[in-house]
């Protein structure tokens, strides 16, 4: 009974911990969107607003930890340790899938933005326009960088300043490439010259980051293999030493020390995988 009290304070106070984050959050991220975006003129708020492109939930992985740690202890009857233990590595590895799914989004809109850049230097070349080269980039891309340019083709010919539509693009996007795309558009509109020789070289500066990405992800794909490799080695051993004589196992898991000892491990696998993949990660 005590322990299913001290479970049930656990996970409502984690789940109070998660919501004050959520609104702490939430907070800071309109006291920097009110500081950062000048109030729009009357002109802009009639026109809609794309959606980022990328949104993170950093926090639902641990919200699901906490619901799988009740689910284990309450449902299945696993010991308290076993289920925070349990709870803790599904927060790790979700926030690690949560953070894959985000790169590669990344990745990909970055690649199409490559793309884009090509087909609007082609049109450019040809002697197109500014907008009609938006227009081809907007006809042959695909989501998720369509809706943001078409964003902004929409919004420069509704005759919004395009200044204010690259800064637009630019709290929607935050990324470099896209730094560099607003930037070239920008100084084009505001003081005219040849577009598509910058074009060029920012298409090239786009494509060289992504092969830079790739090339560092494929140099520590070995560091990121020995790492699984060695889990499952742990893995497998427990479970041979489980077969060879089950009792034991069974009297070294039923002290306190023993469930002390097997929880210490398997969360420290859990940091292992996420500190691996912390070091491997791009930032640049």
């Amino acid at each position: 009974m005590p322990e299913a009290l001290l479970l049930l304070v656990t996970l409502l106070g984690g789940l109070a911990l998660l919501a004050y984050g959520a609104r702490g959050m939430r907070v800071r991220r309109v006291a920097r969107e009110r500081l950062a975006v000048p109030p729009p003129p009357v002109k802009e708020e009639l026109v809609p607003q794309a959606r980022p492109f990328l949104r993170r939930h950093r926090l639902l992985p641990w919200l699901v930890g906490v619901v799988c740690a009740g689910c284990i202890y309450f449902v299945v009857g696993l010991h308290l340790t076993f289920a925070v233990a349990f709870g803790v590595i599904v927060g790790l590895l979700g926030g690690q899938l949560e953070a894959f799914l985000a790169t590669r989004k990344t990745l990909l809109i970055e690649a199409q933005l490559g793309d884009a850049i090509d087909l609007m230097v082609g049109a450019l070349r040809a002697g197109g326009s500014v907008l009609h080269a938006l227009e081809n980039a907007v006809r042959e891309t695909r989501a998720p960088l369509r809706p943001q340019l078409e964003e902004v083709l929409g919004r420069i010919r509704y005759g919004d300043d395009p200044q204010a539509v690259m800064r637009a693009l630019l709290a929607r996007v935050p990324l470099e490439a896209f730094r560099l795309f607003a930037a070239a558009l920008a100084v084009h509109w505001e003081v005219g010259g040849s577009l598509a020789p910058t074009l060029a070289t920012v298409g090239r500066v786009i494509r060289d980051r992504i092969d830079v990405s790739r090339r560092i992800r494929s140099l520590t794909a070995e560091a990121r293999v020995s790492v699984v490799a060695v889990l499952f080695a742990t893995g497998f051993i427990a479970l041979v030493m489980w077969r060879a004589d089950p009792e034991r196992m069974r009297q070294f898991l039923a002290t306190t020390l023993g469930r002390g000892l097997v929880t210490g491990v398997v969360i420290l696998q859990a940091v292992g995988i996420v500190w691996s993949a912390a070091i491997s990660r791009v930032k640049y």
